[in-house]
Parts: structure tokens; C-alpha cells; sequence
């Protein structure tokens, strides 16, 4: 008998019919003091160009013009604006990157008000004139705002910065942005060799073999807690709804394998007070969780272990949270019959992952993520019948998948 009643709306058997949906871009913040250039919708730049009369060119079109036609409108054949907001787009990563790693974001949210940006570099001691132009690049694309009072432009935080971006704030990214832009950057600058030899590039990178993926990622505590960092942030975003996707009320033990700080179990116990609720680690990581990133009144408990060469306690529920998608198919199979083996009869598995449609085609992020699993680890983003799949072969029954909307989805099935 199953011990779970789904919660999610749009949870459905495996091979779900899946609509995108597309999201409405925001209003573009206006900056009164130059003109702007608008690159498409998600950013925008200052215009330094006097306008000039031009003539109009008719640009080259090839003979599939036609179907290029389907996937761009006629004002992009005309003028790249979307392809030029692509190639830009690892320039606007390193905008916020550079400004969370210097302070902006901390400093901006504890002044009481506005600073000019000589202000900000005298604080953050850097140079008037490159903190200047980053300031204004924060402005253009929506993250500060900017006043101008007796000739002086003035910035502050708006409310996204405030309660994103600095460090300080309850739901802060940063621990996310700083690993982004320090371990995942590098990667990605050989990600041309990733898909020429189909590996990841930690050889490349950090001068690490690319067959221990968790060696890289560990290879020192200053790395392993940025880590951590990230996977605590993921789930200031993602962990609420991720847990509540089913009703997860009747199973009274939860283990979460590999839940790294425990960010995910607390939102776990939170949403399910009278389950006992634990995170299994590898011991150097439960030691860094429970020094580093702790919680007074913490409603979970912690366990070392390894879960591929080790016991796993019993429980009536495991959670694999962003776990599968770093290995190939055989050691997914691999710990998931282990998981089947420990689990209670009418226990399950939920897994949590950022989940391919069936034919591909999205979600975008899903699919950035699985490039990122090919130039950092060994597995793959998956679709939900690939997901089924791998649970049927183990064991497991009555899957259902619910997708969450946001970066990551779940999918519950039944021992």
C-alpha cells in the first residue's frame, strides 16, 4: 500500500505530456542619464553613439532563408539582437561575479543610503574608475539602481540584489555565485574539449584525474566548503518545493543521501514535523556540515557513511537530491538497488533532479546543466522516462513525476 498521496497537480505517471510555457520578461529599470541601447530582453547597455542618418542594408540570406525565418524574426535577420545577447552573456555573469566577490552587494544593503561609486572603491578599496564602470554595468542590466543628486550619480540595491546577492540576507546566492565564478568559469573555458573527448576537463583544469570526480570537487577544504556553499544556496531556491511536490507525511524515517549541509533535510523536517529526518554523508562532510553551516533547533540528525561502497541505514523513505545525475547509468543502477535492498517494503525513493523533456527541446536550464555534468562530472541531465527506466529495472513502482516549474523537479516511486 502506498504511503503517499501526491500533492502536485501536474504530477503524473512516467512519459508526463509536457507544456513550456514562456515567462514574461520584467520591465527594463530606466536610467534617465544616458540613452540606452536595448539588446534584446534581458539586458540592456548604454549608448554612447550620436545617431546618425544611415542607410538601410538588406542583409545576405542564404536559401534556407525559410527556415531560418522559423526560428527568427525578421527584425533578427536584420540586426543580430539576440545573438549578440548571447555572445555577451558570459560578460554579464562576470558583472555580478566580479561584484559579489568585492562586497558591492553587502555594502549597498547595510549603507542607510545611496554611495556614490568613488564611496563604494574607497570601501571595497578599489579603483574609482573600474568600480565606476561596473556600477553603471549593474544599473544597465537591472541588479543596482541609480539616482543622480547635485551632479553625483548615486546607487543602491535593488530589492533582488538585496535579498540575492548579498551575503548577509536569508536567501542569499552567494555561496552559489562565488563557486560559479571561481570553480565552474574555469571549467567551462574548455568546454570545446569536453565535447571533443565526451569527459570531464579536471584534468585540464585543475590538474586532477577526471576519474574521481568527488576528489576534484574535495581537493581541498577551501573547495569542498564553496561546494557546500552551493548546495546550501540551491535549496534556498528549489528545497520547499521540491519536498512538498508529494505529500510525504507517511514515511516516518528519511534519509537523505548525500545531503551535503543538510539544507535540504531541514526544509525536509520543516515540511514534515513528525518524521525523523537524516543526512548521510561521506564523515569529512557531515564534520564541515555541522561546523560550518549548523542552525540553532536543528530538527535533523547526521550519519557518515559512504552510500556506494558502505551500509546505508534503514529508512522508509531515501532522498537522491542532485545525486544521479553525476554518475552513468550502471552506478545509478548500482545505488538504487542498494536503496531498494535498505528500503522498507511500501518505503520509496524520491528523486530530485533538473529533468529534460522527453524530446529535448527544454528546459534550457536542464540542458546548460547537463553540459555542465559533461565538463565537471560523469553523468547526465535526464528525461523523466530515462528516470523511470532505471527505477523499474531496481525495483521500484507506482512513479510518479511532478515538475516544479523552477530548476528542479521530483519524482517519487514505491518499493
Amino acid at each position: 500500500m502506498s504511503l503517499v498521496h501526491s500533492r502536485c497537480r501536474r504530477s503524473q505517471s512516467v512519459q508526463p505530456r509536457l507544456t513550456v510555457k514562456q515567462s514574461t520578461p520584467s520591465p527594463t529599470h530606466t536610467d534617465t542619464r544616458l540613452p540606452r541601447l536595448h539588446l534584446g530582453r534581458s539586458f540592456t547597455i548604454h549608448s554612447f553613439v550620436p545617431l546618425v542618418r544611415c542607410a538601410r542594408v538588406r542583409p545576405w540570406v542564404p536559401r534556407c532563408s525559410a527556415v531560418m525565418a522559423e526560428h527568427l524574426s525578421q527584425s533578427e535577420l536584420d540586426y543580430p539582437f539576440k545573438l549578440l545577447e548571447y555572445f555577451n552573456g558570459f560578460r554579464v555573469s562576470k558583472v555580478i561575479f566580479t561584484a559579489c566577490e568585492l562586497g558591492v552587494f553587502d555594502l549597498l544593503l547595510n549603507s542607510a543610503e545611496p554611495l556614490s561609486s568613488c564611496t563604494v572603491a574607497r570601501e571595497l578599496a578599489t579603483s574609482p574608475d573600474g568600480m565606476e564602470r561596473l556600477l553603471d554595468a549593474l544599473v544597465g542590466i537591472d541588479i543596482l539602481e541609480v539616482e543622480v543628486a547635485d551632479g553625483t550619480a548615486l546607487y543602491s540595491s535593488t530589492d533582488v540584489a538585496s535579498l540575492y546577492l548579498a551575503k548577509g540576507s536569508a536567501k542569499s546566492l552567494h555561496d552559489m555565485i562565488i563557486y560559479q565564478s571561481q570553480t565552474i568559469y574555469p571549467l567551462w573555458s574548455n568546454m570545446a574539449d569536453a565535447v571533443r573527448e565526451g569527459r570531464n576537463q579536471n584534468q585540464k583544469t585543475f590538474g586532477l584525474p577526471p576519474e574521481d570526480v568527488f576528489q576534484a570537487i574535495y581537493r581541498s577544504e577551501e573547495e569542498m566548503l564553496k561546494f557546500m556553499g552551493l548546495m546550501n544556496s540551491s535549496w534556498v531556491l528549489d528545497g520547499h518545493d521540491v519536498v512538498t511536490a508529494f505529500n510525504l507525511s507517511g514515511f516516518q524515517t528519511i534519509v537523505d543521501l548525500g545531503g551535503c549541509t543538510g539544507a535540504l533535510a531541514r526544509e525536509m523536517a520543516q515540511a514534515y514535523p513528525s518524521s525523523s529526518v537524516t543526512v548521510f554523508d561521506l564523515p569529512q562532510v557531515v564534520e564541515a556540515a555541522q561546523l560550518h553551516f549548523s542552525q540553532e533547533n536543528q530538527a535533523v540528525a547526521f550519519h557518515t557513511g559512504d552510500f556506494f561502497s558502505g551500509e546505508i541505514p534503514a529508512a522508509d523513505l531515501y532522498v537522491l537530491a542532485r545525486i544521479l545525475h553525476d554518475w552513468p547509468e550502471e552506478k545509478c543502477l548500482k545505488l538504487l538497488r542498494k536503496i531498494y535492498d535498505a528500503c522498507k517494503p511500501g518505503g520509496g525513493v524520491l528523486l530530485v533532479e533538473a529533468m529534460l523533456f522527453e524530446n529535448r527541446r527544454g528546459p534550457i536550464m536542464a540542458q546548460i546543466f547537463s553540459l555542465n555534468m559533461l565538463v565537471q562530472a560523469e553523468g547526465r541531465e535526464r528525461a523523466p522516462s530515462e528516470y523511470s527506466h532505471m527505477l523499474s529495472k531496481t525495483g521500484f513502482h507506482n512513479i510518479q513525476v511532478c515538475r516544479t516549474g523552477k530548476s528542479y523537479d521530483s519524482i517519487l516511486a514505491i518499493r
